[in-house]
């Protein structure tokens, strides 16, 4: 058998042995498409290995799209390997555009007026997959230990011991960075806002991936900057080429990226672009502003470096937030903002001045102790799973031609559909029926991806979620005149 060899020179050599042993019996037709597998425990009793070993060996076939997962039904051999192709590089309008965003499509707007049974539209986690009583019980055990902190305002640049965890998790990724270079901020939303106030003023351009999370988009429309949209590519991110082409007339006055599992591509930028993104810009004396808010959600190997780490200038300013990872209502995020430093602080202290210092104490000990690294662990699982699930059923319900790249990390991926399809008027078919999602059009000022939608795992896979995919299927089989199966 081909595998043994190399499964040899894996870690763990038993898991990736069994792997290759039932991979071998499905390439040669022993075990049929369709077919079901043993159960994890069955397994296990079969070939005297622990239950891990069989986890792991099922996880691996798994990434390897030879088996799927059915809810509540156990693990299958797939009928088909994948025939879902990856979307190419987009192709956005070359001008700059005014960024106008209809609210009413927005996912918060969505929740307020329809009666939602599953939306795949929020990219916020479901609370059970955040370790809620961990951090009531820190929280507690922090303002009994420290009461006075419940009066403390706090310094503007936030909580000494939080900054100081920050830069240690930072050498992970060589990251070079003191505590006194980090400001705290209310989320990544405002740490956003406080760069772009500090380096454009109204009416200027800022470079944007393309499509981009409406958020930002927001942001700019609201600080009456233009959006200039750069091809950006599902696998790889933004187009150094295009990128540099778009900046050789001086127009562009700020660039916000987010290299690392972005929404809502899912992509993720190899090191050497991230090397020549940094280098170009600061050539050119361009800002980049930097929103890592996926970065920790990597399946599999080491934690992507940030394009941060390559800054030797200080032009980057790096966002992230603990608001996706761990704790959404504490609404802690931070920047470490290079040259920027002082006017970004500056803004701060007259925009809000400081975070409450219960919380980010609370943070600070959460990282401190381990806690975080534990949480980020089973969180990452949860969203590898939630996205495989979901990219299987697609792939089982949508037409043949449907084209989606399946990420390395996060919980968002991007789905092309037919050109004919509006996605506009499949969520308002959708929304009748309880199933919400977002549509391409959304990451565009040019209101382009009409045909594309955002799909986000935010919670565990259920039959529910099976069942309104294949719903979905069915509602743009027959937005485009195909027959229903």
């Amino acid at each position: 058998m081909t595998e043994v060899p190399v499964a040899r020179r894996k870690a763990d050599t038993l898991y990736f042995q069994l792997a290759g042993e039932i991979a071998h019996a499905i390439a040669s037709g022993v075990l049929q498409a369709g077919e079901k597998l043993p159960s994890i425990r069955k397994l296990s009793s079969q070939r005297q290995v622990s239950l891990s070993t069989v986890m792991e060996a099922y996880r691996e076939l798994e990434d390897r799209a030879l088996i799927e997962v059915r809810p509540q039904s156990g693990f299958y051999v797939r009928n088909k390997p994948s025939v879902l192709i990856a979307p190419e590089l987009t192709q956005p309008p070359q001008s700059p555009s005014d960024v106008v965003i209809d609210p009413m499509w927005l996912p918060a707007t969505l929740a307020r007026l329809h009666d939602i049974k599953i939306d795949f539209g929020f990219a916020i986690l479901a609370p059970a997959l955040f370790p809620n009583q961990q951090l009531q019980r820190l929280l507690a055990q922090v303002t009994r230990q420290d009461p006075d902190l419940i009066a403390d305002y706090g310094r503007p640049a936030g909580d000494v011991e939080l900054r100081r965890q920050i830069a240690r998790r930072a050498l992970n990724w060589g990251g070079q960075f003191e505590a006194d270079e980090i400001l705290i901020t209310q989320g990544a939303i405002e740490a956003l806002n406080l760069c772009l106030r500090a380096v454009t003023q109204p009416g200027d351009v800022v470079a944007i991936e393309s499509p981009s999370y409406f958020g930002l988009l927001q942001i700019l429309e609201s600080f009456q900057l233009k959006a200039l949209e750069i091809p950006t590519h599902p696998q790889t991110g933004i187009s150094i080429e295009a990128l540099e082409f778009a900046t050789r007339n001086g127009e562009v006055k700020a660039c916000v990226l987010l290299p690392n599992f972005s929404n809502p591509l899912g992509s993720l930028m190899p090191d050497e672009n991230k090397r020549r993104l940094v280098e170009l810009l600061a050539e050119r004396h361009i800002p980049l502003i930097e929103d890592d808010l996926y970065g920790e959600f990597y399946y599999k190997g080491e934690r992507p470096r940030p394009a941060k780490a390559f800054d030797k200038e200080g032009n980057v300013m790096l966002i992230s937030s603990f608001t996706k990872t761990v704790a959404p209502g504490f609404r802690i995020g931070w920047v470490v903002a290079g040259k920027y430093h002082q006017k970004i602080e500056q803004l701060k202290f007259i925009n809000t001045f400081s975070n409450a210092m219960p919380l980010q104490r609370t943070i600070a000990r959460f990282l401190e102790s381990g806690g975080y690294d534990h949480h980020l662990r089973r969180l990452r699982r949860a969203c590898h799973e939630q996205v495989g699930h979901a990219v299987a059923a697609i792939e089982r319900a949508f037409p043949a031609d449907t084209r989606l790249y399946v990420p390395q990390g996060g919980y968002v991926f991007w789905v092309e559909l037919n050109a004919a399809v509006n996605t506009l008027q499949l969520l308002q078919q959708a929304l009748k029926e309880g199933i919400s999602f977002t549509p391409g059009s959304l990451f565009s000022p040019s209101h382009s991806y009409g045909h594309c939608l955002r799909i986000c795992c935010n919670e565990t896979w259920s039959n529910r979620h099976e069942r309104a995919i294949e719903r979905l299927g069915e509602l743009i089989q027959l937005q485009i005149g195909q027959p229903l199966p």
